[in-house]
């Protein structure tokens, strides 16, 4: 059968025009190392996998770069059409004008399925999703079962009493680093509050309202960090500087406990291997255990695209949100599954018991934990700059420049300034 020249060229022409509803958006992203790999083995395998949209991911090195970038290029017209951020800039970016609720542009989503502790912390006042959760991590507690065994310990203390007991006999034993501790907010003020189901600012941590105020100062918290000194002036605790390998004394054998991310899984057990031990983080007895935090970051849709662009997105958020995608993040960055689905699909799979998903099953465990109003989340404006000066005022009482209860007052303080602040930039905005 011969065709016309023109029908050919019509043909021909049709070929090379893509699809009217096709588009390529990008996706700026904040992380690097091993997270960015998986980020961009992810973009890879959508764009081998999709006939219609494609994607380009791009790294900023940071996530507060990569926001302020895409909100300034938002004033120009010129952003993406998704962005991830982190768990602290949440209000921030609900607030900017910028961005679309993941919730209202996908409501056929099954975003109940989405793991306790994750969905609370980036939905709205009433419970409306405004982004997809993505590269998910909470708080547990390492040991190094090797140690521990030398002074008789074979289970994993899930009290701060417990904790400190075998931190005694560690230190009777010659160990001169028992317990790494970090006081960075996200370990002794947000994680430590929400598992405890202690408030860190009235309005249910500002879920009610931007009227919030800090009420960290005294209560829990307060006693926490005075136990903290004080357990360090006794030799059992360790702070980053006193060790030679700051941060990483645990990974380099130096130290035998610590509480940290559940991301930190991969590292620890390159370093240490069938040593690590983990569990719960610990509370103080007499609290009824809360979830904890969700840490990492989220993905967000931003405003003004067109319509084959949102669905690009979709194809995408969908994409990224299949079992396989979540396992397969999982195994190579050591962050949890965030639905449920996946993770139950992961633990009836012959995966199970390979030593790279151990910490999803009790770090989805630790967020699933039921909650309160106290430990949904943090609702908080300019919380990233609140989060320098916690480490500022806490890290001079530690040095001995101020008493603890001093550094709390004063932290509590600022931080009220920036709410303040906050709530006039604000002002006449209904919170979502």
């Amino acid at each position: 059968m011969k065709i016309s020249f023109l029908a050919a060229l019509a043909l021909a022409l049709g070929a090379a025009v893509p699809a009217a509803n096709a588009a390529e958006i990008e996706f700026w992203y904040g992380n690097t190392g091993r997270v960015e790999e998986a980020i961009q083995n992810a973009c890879e395998a959508f764009n081998a996998a999709e006939d219609t949209h494609s994607i380009t991911c791009v790294g900023h090195g940071g996530y507060e770069a990569g926001m302020q970038k895409a909100i300034a290029a938002y004033r120009t017209g010129e952003h993406p059409v998704l962005i991830q951020f982190f768990d602290a800039g949440t209000l921030d970016l609900m607030l900017s004008g910028a961005v679309l609720s993941v919730e209202a542009i996908m409501p056929e989503v099954a975003w109940d399925d989405y793991i306790g502790g994750a969905r609370s912390y980036y939905e709205t006042s009433t419970g409306e999703l405004y982004s997809q959760p993505y590269n998910g991590s909470t708080m547990i507690f390492y040991a190094n079962m090797e140690m521990l065994g030398e002074v008789g310990v074979t289970d994993i203390p899930e009290t701060y009493k417990g904790v400190v007991e075998v931190a005694r006999r560690l230190k009777d034993n010659g160990h001169a680093c028992p317990v790494l501790q970090r006081v960075h907010p996200w370990f002794s003020l947000e994680q430590f509050s929400a598992r405890h189901g202690e408030a860190i600012a009235s309005n249910n941590n500002g879920y009610g309202g931007l009227d919030a105020e800090y009420t960290f100062n005294t209560g829990l918290v307060a006693e926490h960090l005075v136990n903290i000194a004080a357990w360090r002036e006794e030799g059992l605790f360790r702070l980053p500087a006193d060790t030679p390998a700051g941060r990483n004394g645990f990974n380099a054998g130096e130290c035998a406990m610590l509480e940290t991310s559940s991301a930190a899984y991969g590292g620890a057990l390159a370093a240490l291997g069938d040593a690590v031990g983990i569990g719960f983080a610990p509370i103080y007895e007499g609290y009824e255990r809360r979830n904890t935090l969700i840490g990492g970051a989220s993905i967000w849709v931003m405003k003004d695209h067109e319509d084959a662009s949102y669905d690009a997105a979709r194809a995408f958020l969908n994409f990224v949100r299949e079992h396989d995608q979540q396992i397969a993040f999982t195994r190579h960055t050591g962050y949890v599954p965030v639905t449920n689905a996946a993770l139950e699909t992961l633990k009836a799979s012959d995966m199970a018991d390979e030593p790279e998903f151990a910490t999803a099953d009790i770090g989805v465990a630790s967020l699933n934990m039921p909650g309160d109003a106290n430990s949904r989340g943090i609702r908080l404006g300019f919380y990233v700059q609140f989060r320098d000066v916690f480490i500022q005022e806490v890290t001079m009482a530690l040095n001995g420049e101020q008493e603890i209860q001093a550094a709390l007052d004063n932290a509590a303080a600022r931080g009220n300034e920036l709410l303040r602040r906050f709530e006039q930039t604000y002002q006449g905005v209904e919170l979502p």
